[in-house]
């Protein structure tokens, strides 16, 4: 307990002093607010009300910061918005705006304290409320950790209440008729014998008055758009293939770009021979960037052609150049030298081993290395002179990537303007932003000229920061029917160091991410204990969609139900006997009430699998039906359902449910990384398959909302999805998968 519990206690000391104004930096740098940065350079006629809405005479521009990876997350955060400044979805104009302080997500920081997201207490508030500031202080702009919702769900609606209050004290001031007699709607003021005002109109008188910030959010019952079904703002241009990603856009002259890296991640460069590649049609040149070469030419094919004609004599990784190695280090970091946490220990575990009458159960889990692999690979485009930089990218973190490319080029970070680009898919890549850097090194080159970067889909398989790999120890009692004892040793690579590292950011402490979807989770069992172990000396990693709980439910969940199967008790019974918290309790009833639950197991060879996880905040329950052919299992249906608050919208919700459950299915199918001779083995999606659409079961969704705290629904149903799918498998073969992916041992058709 001893230094984990100074670091808590120096925690709870810094995150006072930041919310109630002390040594560290005081009440008034968390409370000021950023400028707005939309106020710089307005044109005529524009009118920036807030941060997040700018009128000019083209129309209403909602500025939405938070990525759109496919999540939808450019029409959540428009209809909040809008729901309070009274206009329609299809009268106004998205924009991610430059990267600014003004637009950091406050949400971020509750993943990163040491407290159950169940844990209500004034020291859990008080730690949150430090690393809440810390966000602040610090400008995270980031979209990650299904934060967008409950960073924006309170704050967006205010930017649209007080952009509507301002416009309506303007049309006062203009028409002399009391604020009070005013209404809005559909973008217009409405003055009481039904004239309209639009904003439009308004909206060059603003700049004389401060904004309205004395507002009040409306009651839930007048809401327009918030709880009903939406069409995202970006369907028909998706549908008719007019979107525009960051991998589509073009400029006149600019030169094409590839670069090719040491296939061992972070090991250098020896040597190279770039004679045969100069000798290809098209390729202008070959320069060196960090790590690797970069081609450039006349277009994508030709620098495909000269990357792979380049010759290169590459240092070895820095880490185990085959996978035994990397299983030996994980089996050898369950050592009290590489302890990182222990939050969880609740009773005595080790005396209870020791007790007489208790039936005793070890088992031993691990999950592969895992690629990002989104349908777009990796691209930007920089345009680079000492007085101006252009970057066009899609990025997760757009404050940061600016910020790198700044020191990649010399040149103050004011100077670079970011472009962010909608996403074809990321799942945690485009936390990363090296490829930015290295396409900014090349533009260095290039005064002037816009260099467009795009990665070779097998580049981008090999240089990704995959999920990372773990392995997990366990060990259980049961007694008279009951779980008794629960002991889960966790060893997997810090994530958060590794990928802040590559940002030149240290994570004091433990790395909560290491044992995340384990050590929270609402069940008061007697002897409980997770501790996390953070191995060294693997592969580079980075955030996963659901990052340490994509691999730690696996572990739990998967021994939970091993552990009621040796007690000859119901899984789903038995976690509700167990579970101490209502929200979760009520998304456990909920399951079992949707999936008709009446045991495991269905009829011969079908069986079903119970999961649960709450990860993000939210409680996340699965239930899983398959059948055994004799060609292999089927999945045959998935009912879940997620405690999130509220649902914003009811059929995004249900979209992104049912995408996290195959995501967290199809992976624990039949996807890993591999190395050898320190390389990644899998280098495109033959290799990778994921899920078919003919395996696809039929997913059943159901949301439930109490109103309280609001969280976000992208990451949470991965989690419980292997579990889920391990114990049903179980339920109808009789056998148990400790290892994913599953298609070692199970085939599936």
């Amino acid at each position: 307990m001893g230094k984990v519990a100074k670091i808590a206690r120096r925690t709870f000391l810094v995150g006072s002093a930041a919310v109630v104004g002390g040594v560290l930096f005081g009440i008034y740098k968390v409370k000021k607010p950023y400028p707005n940065p939309l106020l710089k350079d307005l044109a005529e006629g524009e009118t920036a009300l807030t941060p997040y809405v700018q009128i000019d005479g083209k129309g209403i521009t909602l500025m939405t910061p938070r990525t759109d990876m496919g999540q939808g997350a450019y029409s959540m955060q428009a209809a909040l918005i809008a729901e309070e400044l009274d206009v329609d979805l299809d009268q106004i104009n998205v924009d991610p705006g430059m990267p600014a302080p003004a637009y950091y997500n406050r949400a971020l920081g509750a993943e990163s304290a040491p407290f159950k997201a169940t844990d209500q207490s004034r020291k859990a508030e008080t730690a949150r409320g430090f690393f809440d500031a810390m966000t602040k202080l610090l400008g995270m702009e980031m979209t990650g950790g299904s934060s967008s919702v409950a960073d924006g769900f309170v704050k967006l609606r205010l930017a649209g209440a007080v952009a509507r209050e301002t416009l309506k004290i303007v049309a006062s001031q203009k028409t002399g008729v009391a604020v009070a007699d005013l209404t809005t709607k559909s973008g217009h003021v409405i003055l009481p014998d039904g004239k309209l005002l639009s904003y439009i109109e308004l909206a060059p008188l603003v700049a004389d008055i401060e904004p309205e910030n004395n507002v009040v959010l409306r009651d839930p019952a007048t809401w327009r758009l918030i709880g009903k079904p939406m069409q995202r703002i970006d369907v028909a241009d998706k549908s008719t293939g007019q979107l525009t990603y960051g991998i589509d856009l073009s400029f006149e002259n600019m030169i094409h770009a590839t670069y090719k890296l040491n296939p061992g991640q972070g090991g250098g460069l020896k040597s190279f021979n770039a004679e045969p590649a100069r000798k290809i049609n098209g390729v202008i040149d070959v320069v060196e960037v960090a790590g690797g070469i970069a081609v450039l030419a006349k277009n994508t094919w030709s620098a495909f052609q000269g990357m792979d004609a380049v010759i290169c004599n590459w240092e070895e990784a820095p880490y185990p150049q085959e996978m035994q190695g990397h299983w030996d280090i994980l089996t050898k970091s369950f050592d009290r030298q590489y302890k990182d946490s222990r939050f969880l220990d609740d009773g005595d575990v080790d005396q209870a081993f020791e007790q007489e009458g208790q039936q005793k159960l070890t088992a031993t889990f691990r999950t592969p290395y895992l690629a990002h692999a989104p349908l777009e690979p990796l691209c930007a485009l920089v345009r680079y002179t000492p007085e101006r930089t252009d970057v066009w990218a899609c990025s997760q973190a757009p404050g940061f990537a600016r910020n790198n490319v700044a020191k990649a080029l010399g040149i103050h970070k004011d100077n670079v303007f970011f472009h962010a680009q909608m996403v074809g898919g990321s799942f945690g890549h485009r936390l990363e932003d090296e490829h930015i850097k290295r396409t900014a090194q090349i533009a260095k080159k290039f005064p002037g000229q816009t260099i467009k970067l795009t990665l070779k889909r097998e580049v981008d398989f090999a240089h990704d920061f995959p999920r990372q790999i773990a392995m997990a120890k366990a060990r259980g009692t049961t007694k008279d029917g009951k779980i008794q004892t629960f002991d889960l040793g966790i060893a997997m690579p810090s994530v958060m160091r590794s990928q802040m590292g590559r940002q030149g950011m240290s994570v004091p402490g433990p790395d909560t991410q290491v044992i995340a979807g384990a050590w929270d989770q609402p069940f008061n069992i007697p002897n409980y204990r997770v501790t996390g172990y953070a191995a060294q000396g693997l592969a580079p990693v980075s955030s996963w969609r659901s990052v340490g709980a994509s691999t730690n439910a696996f572990f739990h969940e998967s021994f939970f139900d091993q552990l009621c199967a040796q007690a000859k008790i119901d899984p789903l019974e038995e976690r509700l006997r167990l579970c101490s918290h209502a929200p979760s309790r009520e998304v456990l009833e909920k399951i079992k009430s949707v999936s008709s639950w009446s045991g495991t197991q269905r009829s011969k060879n079908r069986g079903r699998g119970l999961a649960f996880c709450l990860s993000f905040g939210v409680p996340c329950a699965q239930v899983i039906d398959v059948t055994s052919t004799p060609k292999g299992i089927t999945i045959d249906k998935v009912y879940v359902v997620a405690q999130v608050g509220t649902v914003v919208d009811p059929i995004n919700f249900e979209n992104l449910v049912q995408g996290g459950v195959v995501w967290g299915l199809a992976h624990a199918m039949n996807c890993e990384i591999t190395y050898a001779k320190g390389k990644a083995e899998q280098s495109n999606f033959h290799m990778y398959q994921g899920m078919r659409f003919y395996q696809c079961p039929d997913i059943e969704v159901f949301g439930l909302e109490d109103g309280n705290d609001i969280r976000g629904i992208g990451e949470p149903p991965v989690p419980p999805a292997a579990p889920a799918l391990a114990n049903a498998i179980f339920a109808a073969t009789g056998k148990r998968l400790s290892e994913m992916p599953f298609h070692k041992t199970i085939q599936f058709v």
